[in-house]
């Protein structure tokens, strides 16, 4: 028994490894400029079906240039055998350069201060224009989930494409609370944040949900007690983070 549980431990981290391959490497090319994402394909694929479209953007570590650090975090979450045959989707995970970050052109928020003014984001936008108007997409069922640097960047495209998503996860995230008043009426937001977090202070979610609020949205927020900045770990282990992100559809308002 104790020789199977150490071969176990051993080959864990080979076939988390070998899960993580089931995201295909692809680059979407713009003139000059490059976006690397991971993609998975949803279970069974018929491509007569349509299906949904969750799109992740990440945290300022993973940012790089060898399309694998961006499936560190959340990747598990959507390999998983029950997510992956309760919630067929496509999940895009795109990967910012390392001098680059998710803030846009509209977002204030610097989160370097060498960097002047963001590509990475506008790409993920072109990127998702076109990957949205496939036949095999259905267009009213696109999600967009963020963890720090990555839930700045959720609310950025969100400001940038009020139209496109149905449902948003901003986790431990920061945005120009003047840039809400174009989604919030439209977009169901689930806002997650560690109230102990020094890294990105909580007072940035609720200052975001109080302008949503304010414009007429309607946000669900949940803050961890005695969490600090990795509240991404609990929010991915809430048990109807996917089946409540999954049972928006986009709304015409």
């Amino acid at each position: 028994m104790m020789i199977f549980r150490h071969l176990l431990i051993l080959l864990l981290p080979v076939f988390l490894f070998s899960q993580k391959n089931l995201f295909e490497k692809k680059e979407f090319i713009v003139k000059s400029d490059t976006l690397k994402y991971r993609i998975l394909a949803p279970l069974d694929y018929d491509e007569n079906k349509k299906y949904p479209v969750h799109l992740f953007l990440h945290g300022a570590g993973e940012r790089g240039g060898d399309n694998e650090l961006q499936l560190i975090h959340g990747s598990e979450l959507f390999l998983k055998k029950s997510s992956r045959e309760k919630f067929k989707s496509w999940v895009i995970f795109p990967q910012s350069p390392e001098n680059d970050w998710w803030g846009g052109h509209y977002d204030p928020y610097k989160f370097d201060y060498d960097v002047r003014k963001s590509n990475a984001l506008n790409l993920v936008v072109l990127f998702m224009d076109k990957f949205i108007n496939r036949k095999d997409v259905d267009s009213n069922r696109v999600y967009v989930t963020g963890l720090s640097m990555g839930g700045m960047g959720t609310y950025a495209i969100l400001a940038q494409r009020p139209d496109m998503f149905a449902a948003a996860t901003p986790i431990c995230g920061d945005g120009n609370p003047n840039n809400v008043s174009n989604f919030a009426k439209k977009v169901a937001l689930w806002i997650f944040h560690g109230s102990l977090d020094k890294t990105v202070l909580p007072q940035h979610s609720l200052k975001m949900a109080d302008a949503i609020i304010k414009n007429g949205g309607n946000p669900r927020i949940t803050f961890y007690e005695n969490v600090y900045h990795n509240s991404w770990d609990i929010a991915f282990a809430e048990k109807d983070f996917l089946k409540w992100i999954h049972s928006k559809t986009k709304k015409n308002e």
